[in-house]
């Protein structure tokens, strides 16, 4: 798990979101081996943290961000609702906003 990860991981426990599912291999029913950093499987959540967005990392280049795509993509075909993260944006407090609102909580 990524220092990214982890920090995102305390700041949903410190607001007492339920439990995600770590690496949660959303895809295997369509024969797919992607993994969500987080998941809630039964409200159909999925949180992805996105790294190396200004160090032009393996998902910002050509094949990895392709990939990239095709695994939201499916995880949207699928029913789920994909939320990506920068480093940023998880710092700054978006993301855990975004995911209280995702639960229905705030605004």
């Amino acid at each position: 798990m990524s220092d990214l990860e982890e920090h995102l991981l305390w700041m949903i426990r410190a607001v007492e979101l339920p439990e995600p599912v770590r690496e949660y291999k959303f895809a295997a029913p369509v024969g797919r081996k992607f993994r969500a950093d987080f998941c809630w499987i039964d409200e159909k959540i999925i949180a992805e943290c996105e790294g190396g967005q200004w160090i032009t990392g393996r998902h910002q280049r050509g094949q990895g961000f392709e990939d990239d795509m095709i695994k939201y993509n499916t995880a949207t075909l699928m029913g789920y609702r994909v939320f990506r993260f920068t480093k940023n944006l998880i710092e700054n407090g978006t993301a855990i906003d975004t995911l209280e609102k995702a639960f229905g909580r705030g605004e």
